[in-house]
C-alpha cells in the first residue's frame, strides 16, 4: 500500500458521484466546498470521481483542484469502455477529457471502470486498455492503475491471474452483501487478500440503504452503541477488513460529512464485541421476509419470454427488506429498460421446474407486477 501513498492512507475516502445540487440541478458549490474543506481539515486525502459521473469532475476542479496544492490530496478517476464508446480511440480519449475537466496534469490512480463477468471484461481486453494504462503511466498522466469490479469471485481470480500488475481493486463491500451470492462481497475481498492487492471499498452503505436499515437492525446496533449511526456501523465494518486501502462514502450533505468524520477521523478497527453485533445484524437482516433467490440463473435459459427473473427479484427485495419503494421501482425500471417485464410472463411454469430453491416464481413475478409496474 505504501507504493500508492507515501504513508498510511486515511480510511475514509470521499466518493464524488452524489455531490449536492440545487433544485434546478445546478451544483451547490458552496456546500461542496464546505464538505471538501472539512474532509481535508480532518486529515482525509482520497477523492474519487469518474468520467461517467456527470458534472462531478468539473465540480471537483472548482471545489478541490483550484483551491488546494496538488500534492495535498489523492485524486482518482475512471475510464469506462462500455458507456457510449464507439471504439478504442473514444475510450482512450477519456483520460484527456478527465484531466481537462479536473484541471490537473495527472491522476494519482486511474481505474478501468465497472468491469463484470462477460462482455464488459472482453471489451477492455479487445481495445487494449490494460496496455494503455502502462502507456499512461510512462507518459506521467497517471501514477497507478487498477479497476473497479462488479462480478463474481471466480472471474475476479481469473482476471487478476491474467493481469498480476494490477495495483488496486475497487470492490462493493458491505455487511448486507457480505454472503450475497450475486455481489459476493466476502469472496471477492478474499481473492484480493490472497493476491496481496489493496482494496478500495465502494457502496459500504449499499447506496444509502444501510444508513436507514430496517428497524430490527437499528435495534441491534442501538443496543450495543446508541451513539453510533447506522451508517457508522456499516462504514466502520467495511474499513475494519484486512487489506483495505480506504472506504468510499458518497457523501451528499454536510450532515453526512460530519457524521462520517465523527467516527472515521480517528478510526479504530472494530473490536470483537462490535463485529459480533454486526454478525447479529446480518442474521436479523437475512431473517426479514424476502425472495430467497440465489441468482443461479437456472430459471432463465428455458424462459420463452426471456425474463431476467433474478434481477427483477433483486429489485423487489429492495422494497421487501428495506421498504424503499422508490428505489425498488427505479431499479426495476432500469432492469427492464431493454428487457422483458414481469407482466409479460405467460405462466408456463418452466422456471419453477428449474429452480433449485423451489421458489413460487410465478407468484413472485405477479407480486412484482402489482408493486413495481
Amino acid at each position: 500500500m505504501s507504493e500508492l501513498w507515501n504513508g498510511e492512507m486515511p480510511k475514509l475516502g470521499f466518493g464524488l458521484m452524489r455531490l449536492p445540487h440545487h433544485a434546478d440541478q445546478s451544483p451547490d458549490m458552496e456546500q461542496i466546498k464546505t464538505m471538501v474543506d472539512a474532509f481535508l481539515a480532518a486529515g482525509m486525502r482520497y477523492f474519487d470521481t469518474a468520467w461517467a459521473y456527470g458534472d462531478s469532475e468539473a465540480n471537483t476542479k472548482i471545489a478541490l483542484v483550484d483551491r488546494y496544492p496538488r500534492d495535498s490530496y489523492f485524486l482518482v478517476s475512471k475510464l469506462n469502455a462500455w458507456m457510449g464508446m464507439k471504439n478504442a480511440d473514444d475510450a482512450k480519449n477519456q483520460i484527456n477529457v478527465s484531466l481537462q475537466r479536473l484541471g490537473t496534469d495527472y491522476l494519482d490512480l486511474y481505474l478501468l471502470h465497472a468491469l463484470s463477468d462477460g462482455d464488459h471484461v472482453d471489451l477492455y481486453e479487445k481495445w487494449g486498455l490494460w496496455e494503455y494504462m502502462h502507456e499512461l503511466k510512462a507518459a506521467g498522466k497517471i501514477r497507478h492503475f487498477g479497476f473497479s469490479w462488479h462480478g463474481t469471485a471466480d472471474q475476479l481470480e481469473k482476471l487478476l491471474a491474467k493481469h498480476p500488475d494490477t495495483e488496486l481493486v475497487q470492490l462493493q463491500i458491505n455487511y448486507a452483501d457480505w454472503t450475497s451470492s450475486s455481489v459476493q462481497s466476502r469472496d471477492n475481498l478474499a481473492v484480493c487478500q490472497k493476491h496481496g492487492i489493496p482494496v478500495t471499498i465502494m457502496e459500504p452503505v449499499k447506496g444509502g440503504l444501510l444508513a436507514n436499515p430496517p428497524q430490527p437492525v437499528k435495534d441491534v446496533f442501538a443496543a450495543q452503541n446508541p451513539d453510533l449511526s447506522p451508517a457508522g456501523w456499516a462504514i466502520r465494518f467495511a474499513a475494519s477488513q484486512p487489506g483495505v486501502f480506504t472506504v468510499l462514502s458518497g457523501m451528499s450533505t454536510i450532515g453526512q460529512m460530519e457524521d462520517n468524520l465523527s467516527y472515521m477521523k480517528s478510526f479504530k478497527p472494530m473490536n470483537e464485541a462490535e463485529l459480533a453485533t454486526v454478525a447479529k445484524a446480518q442474521e436479523v437482516l437475512l431473517s426479514i421476509d424476502s425472495i430467497a433467490c440465489t441468482k443461479c440463473h437456472y430459471c432463465m435459459p428455458g424462459c420463452p419470454m426471456e425474463i431476467h427473473i433474478p434481477d427483477l427479484f433483486e429489485a423487489m427485495n429492495v422494497y421487501k427488506i428495506y421498504g424503499d419503494l422508490d428505489r425498488a421501482k427505479h431499479n426495476y425500471a432500469w432492469t427492464t429498460k431493454n428487457s422483458t417485464k414481469a407482466s409479460e410472463c405467460i405462466q408456463c411454469g418452466q422456471c419453477e421446474g428449474a429452480c433449485p430453491q423451489h421458489l413460487p416464481i410465478i407468484s413472485y413475478l405477479q407480486e412484482c407486477v402489482k408493486v413495481l409496474e
